[in-house]
């Protein structure tokens, strides 16, 4: 994780402090602006860094598959279970487990969740006498988990469980001079460099999609350059009237609202169907309508 900016080493002090100890921690930020990178450097600074380090995106499944890959099932629990089967949190054998997306997590699981934070166990699904499990939770989020809470997307016990530890990312735009000493790294291995006016519009952009997004625009604008030097030309950067961050999150809530009203559309309003066909929640939908003012 590199730079220079005032935010981001006081958020990686903070990170360094609280990393040793086994604290549940929460990170927020922004999509792409390192929270896995920080999650792994919170491992590698604790007790438990020779340990295990499992990553679990909680928008990536389906409810039922979540739970069970997070908690384990007995041979039986449910159609397909054809074996007893572990959960992640068993499986880390005492490392960290990382919970990417946390305000996506099915309100069944954030109690199971709870249950592993308070009392460091698991119940597998199908089985009845609970496991001990000995497991450091690092869990991230781009959302606001306190609007969540109050709209009944996320427990409150959960909530304030988690934000004990809490280490906010700052974004891209507010980290000044970070954007070249970024680009520096991600060019130079390959010999690569920026010319003056390249400099100056990578500045100037402000990057809604934070270092992924600077990342895979180099990528790109290094298999355009014809020699080794990096100029505007080579950088595929939205128009200038579309360079404020308020017209991009404008345009993207509205994309993100044009989505959900047409899966609600196409599933004649039935929630559970529309979160199906978008690949999430049922919770996280509610979460959506309610934002986003879907009517």
């Amino acid at each position: 994780m590199l730079g220079e900016s005032p935010r981001l080493r006081s958020a990686l002090e903070r990170l360094a402090l609280l990393a040793p100890s086994d604290l549940a921690i929460l990170i927020e930020g922004e999509t792409g602006t390192g929270k896995e990178l920080a999650a792994r450097r919170i491992h590698r600074l604790s007790s438990r860094a020779s340990l295990p380090f499992l990553a679990v995106n909680c928008a990536a499944l389906p409810e039922s598959l979540l739970i069970s890959d997070l908690f384990g099932h007995v041979k039986g629990s449910f159609t397909g279970a054809d074996r007893d089967r572990a959960g992640i949190f068993e499986a880390s054998r005492g490392g960290t487990v990382f919970l990417d997306e946390i305000g996506d997590l099915p309100l069944p699981a954030q109690g199971k969740l709870l249950r592993v934070l308070q009392e460091g166990e698991v119940r597998r699904l199908g089985e009845s006498v609970p496991r001990q499990v000995d497991v450091r939770i690092v869990a991230a989020t781009h959302q606001s988990l306190a609007e969540m809470v109050s709209n009944g997307d996320f427990r409150r016990d959960l909530f304030y469980r988690l934000k004990v530890g809490c280490i906010v990312l700052p974004p891209l735009r507010d980290r000044g001079m970070d954007v070249l000493l970024l680009g520096e790294h991600f060019l130079v291995r390959e010999g690569y460099s920026l010319s003056a006016d390249a400099q100056r519009q990578l500045r100037s952009y402000p990057w809604p999609g934070n270092v992924r997004e600077l990342q895979n625009t180099l990528e790109v604008a290094k298999a355009l350059a014809d020699d080794y030097v990096i100029g505007p030309e080579h950088l595929e950067l939205p128009d200038s009237d579309f360079r404020s961050a308020t017209g991009y999150h404008e345009q993207v809530r509205e994309f993100r609202r044009e989505l959900v009203r047409e899966a609600l559309k196409a599933s004649s309003g039935n929630r559970a169907e529309a979160a199906r066909m978008l690949g999430l929640s049922r919770q996280a939908l509610s979460y959506l309508v309610r934002s986003l003012a879907i009517i």
